[in-house]
């Protein structure tokens, strides 16, 4: 069969500080060619919506996938759905990604018949079947998949994560994918899942509390096939298991392989497993997104991150001493003052590393979907996207996005004002040496994309499509939450 696969346009976020290749997309991409069907992709993150017209004229394929992995999208992929079904009558379309796993049946039913399917879980087992199933008429009948005539059985997961392997060769402009000064920058996962629970996150409901590991030997031989010079390792801790990032570590000194790397991890898997990424930066380890999320115990409790202040605090001291740039999150809460956003912007200028914000988003599939006692004030899809306020602010809301937008502003001029201009006009100069222009288009366009002005009136568009009302509980059961549901022993951390 005819296959596209479609991602959707940059958020907010991404317009500015980076825009990854869509890793997932790709392995979907690959389990369905692997299976003989012809595939292609579109990345509107990089791509311009009149191309995807173009191809849809052009390829008319029989099936069409969206990858949905942010709530911000849905009101574009219905409008992408619309326009497919105009395009190509008879197309079959389906959503698929981790945030519309958990609302497979409210989406349906607000796309009208423009969207046929929704596939919950992991898409790389689900692709393959779910294709043939459509030639016969049974979407519904598919592992994971949910059709408006029912729900099919629970989604299966990969017994392990080595294949298949991204189909990068579908991709075009991948000079388009970089993560700050890392321009272009590809991706690639060594490890799936997380142990951990924190409250805001649906990471661990999505996979089941699960963790997969990727073979070192395979996970190499990716690495040695990427052509970037620069690579972001997207799992969601690294180096959880010091034994297995060194057996990859192994693997790329064997090769000689040298990149230049980001990652994310926690502070206590740093300061658990130093010895690791003090290797790693022998390989080209440089940069590193530390989840602080809270500076204060309170907020490390409420967000349940089971690390301590002092445990943060001391990460960023050993990251110092191996020479990696750190950057670190801290969540804003809508029910911050003026005074809290002051202390902030003096921490944030008090230590050298990055410092990025994101707003509390009860997102579903996390347990603050459920427990969250403030009322939302917004269901609009467009504003779940961790840079706007959906639950009640202490201060008035447009003095809310001002301080938001006043701290971010003084870190972003921390890091790129006449202090450290010489140094990004180096890197610059690297980068535009090389062709490569996302860096410097990063270091102009903060003031057009985060401006309170902006961000107020955001709120004030016309909603089509609402996210459901929330259910308020105490606490829902552990496996109430999971996508996947986790009881083979092939399937837990190896």
């Amino acid at each position: 069969m005819r296959l596209m696969l479609v991602h959707p346009s940059a958020l907010m976020y991404s317009e500015i500080f980076l825009r990854l290749e869509p890793l997932g997309l790709e392995r979907v991409a690959a389990a369905a060619r692997d299976a003989g069907h012809q595939v292609r992709v579109v990345d509107l993150q990089v791509l311009p919506r009149k191309l995807l017209e173009r191809e849809l004229r052009a390829f008319r394929p029989e099936v069409l996938g969206v990858s949905l992995n942010y709530l911000a999208n849905v009101p574009e992929a219905i409008d992408l759905a619309r326009a497919a079904k105009a395009s190509v009558p008879g197309c079959f379309v389906f959503f698929g990604g981790h945030s519309i796993s958990f609302l497979g049946e409210h989406v349906l039913a607000q796309a009208d018949g423009a969207v046929d399917a929704v596939v919950r879980g992991e898409g790389e087992p689900a692709v393959e079947p779910l294709l043939e199933a459509v030639r016969d008429g049974a979407a519904h009948s598919v592992p994971g998949v949910v059709t408006r005539e029912g729900r099919g059985p629970a989604p299966r997961m990969l017994d392990g994560i080595d294949a298949p392997r991204p189909a990068r060769d579908l991709m075009r402009r991948r000079n388009r994918y970089f993560i700050g000064e890392l321009d272009p920058c590809a991706s690639i996962e060594f490890t799936r899942g997380c142990p951990w629970d924190c409250s805001f996150c649906s990471a661990w409901t999505f996979y089941g509390r699960s963790y997969r590991r990727a073979a070192p030997e395979a996970a190499a031989e990716e690495m040695a096939s990427i052509r970037e010079p620069n690579v972001f390792i997207v799992d969601d801790v690294a180096f959880i298991k010091p034994e297995h990032g060194n057996a990859i570590a192994a693997e790329l000194e064997r090769r000689r392989i040298r990149k230049r790397y980001y990652l994310e991890t926690r502070a206590d898997v740093l300061l658990r497993n130093e010895e690791v990424f003090a290797r790693w930066t022998r390989l080209g380890l440089r940069y590193m997104f530390l989840g602080m999320e809270a500076l204060d115990a309170e907020g490390l409790d409420m967000f349940r991150k089971r690390v301590s202040p002092d445990d943060n605090f001391r990460a960023l001291e050993r990251a110092r001493k191996l020479g990696i740039n750190v950057a670190i999150n801290l969540i804003v809460d809508p029910d911050w003052d003026e005074e809290r956003f002051r202390l902030v912007r003096e921490f944030a200028l008090s230590v050298p590393e990055i410092v990025h914000l994101t707003v509390m988003t009860p997102y579903p599939g996390t347990e603050i979907w459920h427990t969250e006692a403030r009322k939302l004030t917004t269901r609009d899809y467009r504003l779940f996207d961790i840079q706007h306020a959906v639950v009640p602010t202490r201060l008035p809301l447009k003095d809310f996005y001002r301080e938001l937008v006043r701290t971010q502003a003084v870190i972003n001029r921390k890091h790129l004002g006449l202090s450290t201009a010489f140094g990004a006009l180096g890197v610059l100069g690297r980068n535009l040496a090389r062709g490569q222009t996302n860096f410097a288009r990063m270091l102009w366009k903060f003031g057009r994309v985060y401006n309170a002005d902006r961000q107020f009136r955001d709120h004030a568009r016309h909603v089509e499509f609402e996210l459901p009302v929330p259910e308020h509980r105490e606490a829902p059961g552990r496996k109430e939450l999971f996508i996947h549901a986790v009881d083979r022993p092939s399937t837990r951390t190896r």
